[in-house]
Formats: structure tokens, C-alpha cells, sequence
């Protein structure tokens, strides 16, 4: 080969090379802007602007937030998004959201608010901005009457059922080192599993529990109250402080009409019947009693 082309090899090997290089780093740029999965939520305007507000809830938890024999979404969350819409001037828009994928829809921008019987706590105050609560909440332990559970130390060495990003499983992973934990994405299919025999118990929050049992027989909530008190609240993307006020404003608002109590006879007292105590769960104008 003579020494010309000797020269113009090597200058498309360099070619190729930084050609290699440059399409490298352009993938590494993609892949961490895509690793950065926040985006810019929507205003309070933007949000009016489309005419449709749109609202993470849970899909399978019922009484709070699921779907019913015709395809409507229903529930006491649901109920409470039916009036934010109202109230907007706008149509709302459901979008089934997991335990474990509340925040992550929130950072991403998927949906203005989350309604999906979103515990407050602190680590989550970190990464989202909690409105006003609108409810009280413990944990709870659901087991069969066979072999019920009435003190969470009877778990040690047993299975219990929860689902991924609760505050259940946060809760027993620090506190019940010796529970092994059987962790499913959806409510419906840690149910199931415990429908199945393949767990000892089920934990998540008691209202929720409480509601399941009284659906079906064989089972009961042996452990009511579990942990602290928290609270449920709205939740909103970290710093869309606009869209947060509003919220705010609307459930002080809503107190003067007692909304929590009207909701709660609608979507949860066929459930609870004398069960529970509306007074015990419910908070109106965002004000802990």
C-alpha cells in the first residue's frame, strides 16, 4: 500500500473512532435525561386553560378508589376528585396510579394530583407537597378467624401479605425484622393471595381492612390500630405551590358544608354500616380534632 493510502486509512479510522465517540456520548446525554424523570406539572391556568384536570387514584381499593361493574371510577377519593373538578371549572380525567408509583407520577408530571389514599409521612413530604388532610388513618391486620392475628408479634416467622410502597411495609421492615413480607403491586393481588392461603395475614391502612373483612366472611381485622396516627392528604408535584393553595382553599371552604361527612355517608358507610365512626375518620377544613 503506498504511503498516501496508508494516510487516508488512518484518517478514517480516526473518523470512525470519533465518529464512535461523539454517538456514545449522545446516548450517555440521553440516558441521563432520562434518568431525570422530573418535568414541569401544569399550573393552576394551564390545568383551566385545557378544560380537564387530571387525577391519580387507585384503581382496586375499594371503598376508596376503584372501578365499578360499568367502567366508572368510584370511591371516597373519587368523590373528593369529582368535586375538585367541579369546582375547577373542568372535566377530570382518572389515572390508575400503584402504591409504589404515586410519587413517580407526580415527579413525571403524568397527573396534576394524586387521590389515591396517600398517607403523609415524612420521608414522602421529601419528594411531593401534601395538602390539607382530609382523613385519619392507622395501620390494620386482616387475617383468617381460623387462625386470626390479634398482635403483630404473632407474625414473627410468618408471611405477611402488603403492597410495595405502603407504609405497611415500611413499618414492619423496621420494626418486625423476623416478618417475612410478601410484597405484590396492587391491592387486588395481595388480596388474592390472601384469599390463596399463601399469606398468614394482610396489612395495610385499617379503613381500608376493616372495609375487605366485612366483604368477606371468614376473615377479620384482629389488630385495628397499628403505628401512629396519620393523616391522608392530596398530594401535588414538589413546589406547584399555585395548584397546592388552591386545594387548600377548597377544603377549608368545603368544612362549611360538612363535604367529608356527605362523602363519607356515599361511599363508605354502605360499607362500614355501625362498624365505624364517621368522627373517627373524617376530617373536615383540614383540621385534626
Amino acid at each position: 500500500m503506498s504511503k498516501k493510502g496508508i494516510i487516508q486509512r488512518k484518517l478514517i479510522l480516526v473518523s470512525t473512532v470519533v465518529l464512535v465517540l461523539a454517538m456514545a456520548l449522545t446516548a450517555c446525554g440521553k440516558k441521563s435525561s432520562n434518568d431525570d424523570k422530573k418535568s414541569t406539572a401544569r399550573t393552576l391556568q394551564e390545568i383551566k386553560d385545557s378544560g380537564e384536570v387530571v387525577i391519580g387514584v387507585f384503581s382496586d381499593k375499594k371503598p376508596f378508589g376503584y372501578v365499578d361493574e360499568n367502567g366508572e371510577y368510584q370511591g371516597y377519593d373519587v368523590y373528593f376528585g369529582n368535586r375538585i373538578a367541579k369546582d375547577l371549572g373542568v372535566e377530570v380525567k382518572y389515572v390508575p396510579v400503584e402504591a409504589a408509583s404515586r410519587v413517580e407520577y407526580l415527579r413525571s408530571a403524568k397527573v396534576d394530583i394524586i387521590l389515591a389514599n396517600f398517607t403523609v409521612n415524612e420521608e414522602r413530604a421529601k419528594q411531593v407537597d401534601f395538602a390539607l388532610p382530609y382523613m385519619k388513618v392507622a395501620l390494620g391486620i386482616v387475617s383468617p378467624d381460623s387462625a386470626l392475628i390479634t398482635d403483630p408479634e404473632q407474625l414473627n416467622g410468618k408471611t405477611l401479605i402488603i403492597s410495595k410502597g405502603t407504609t405497611a411495609e415500611t413499618y414492619f421492615a423496621e420494626n418486625y425484622p423476623d416478618v417475612k413480607l410478601l410484597k405484590f403491586d396492587q391491592y387486588s393481588e395481595a388480596y388474592n393471595a390472601l384469599l390463596d392461603g399463601r399469606g398468614d395475614a394482610l396489612s395495610t391502612d385499617n379503613t381500608e381492612v376493616l372495609a375487605w373483612a366485612i366483604e368477606n366472611k371468614g376473615f377479620s381485622v384482629g389488630v385495628d390500630s397499628l403505628g401512629n396516627q396519620d393523616t391522608i392528604a392530596a398530594a401535588v408535584q414538589k413546589g406547584n405551590t399555585e395548584l397546592l393553595n388552591w386545594i387548600n382553599d377548597e377544603i377549608r371552604s368545603l368544612a362549611d358544608e360538612q363535604f367529608f361527612h356527605k362523602n363519607y355517608e356515599e361511599t363508605l358507610a354502605p360499607v362500614y354500616g355501625d362498624a365505624a365512626n364517621p368522627d373517627n375518620l373524617v376530617i373536615e377544613g383540614g383540621v385534626i380534632e
